[in-house]
């Protein structure tokens, strides 16, 4: 069976410690794969959404929302146009997620159950010269892992 697996690089907005309110992390629209990875919402339909259950390191089932804002189709003066996953809030802040830190999301085969975990990063090496270590870039947005 094939796993595929997605993972995003979280910002302080996802992780709610900007204070802001947060619509979900944010999928875009130029992630085809990751797209049709995700379930299929009809675009003809006024902001179509769909559940998706996800298993958690410990073995928890969470569900969270899949969802098309697409009101800019629908309504006069409709500016949202975007893809999100949201009611994470809540998981984020049981697992302690933190800024910088990457979300993964995976599915094996057709199951209509995905995964998720926490990738924890070391996040500073305080004031070293650059000579005395490595940069790692982290990167933003979603990517595949191989």
């Amino acid at each position: 069976m094939t796993n595929r697996t997605f993972s995003k690089r979280l910002t302080a907005n996802d992780v709610g410690s900007t204070g802001g309110h947060q619509g979900g992390i944010l999928v875009p629209r130029t992630e085809g794969e990751l797209l049709a990875f995700l379930p299929p919402l009809d675009p003809s339909v006024k902001n179509p959404d769909a559940w998706i259950e996800c298993e958690d390191e410990t073995g928890t089932v969470r569900k969270f929302r899949f969802v098309y804002y697409n009101n800019k189709f629908h309504d006069n003066g409709g500016t949202r146009n975007e893809y999100r996953i949201t009611c994470m809030t809540k998981y984020f802040r049981e697992v302690g997620a933190r800024e910088g830190e990457q979300l993964e999301i995976s599915r094996v085969g057709t199951s209509s159950i995905y995964n998720i975990r926490m990738v924890r990063t070391i996040v500073s090496l305080g004031n070293q010269e650059e000579s005395d270590g490595f940069r790692i870039k982290i990167t933003s947005g979603w990517r595949r892992v191989h």
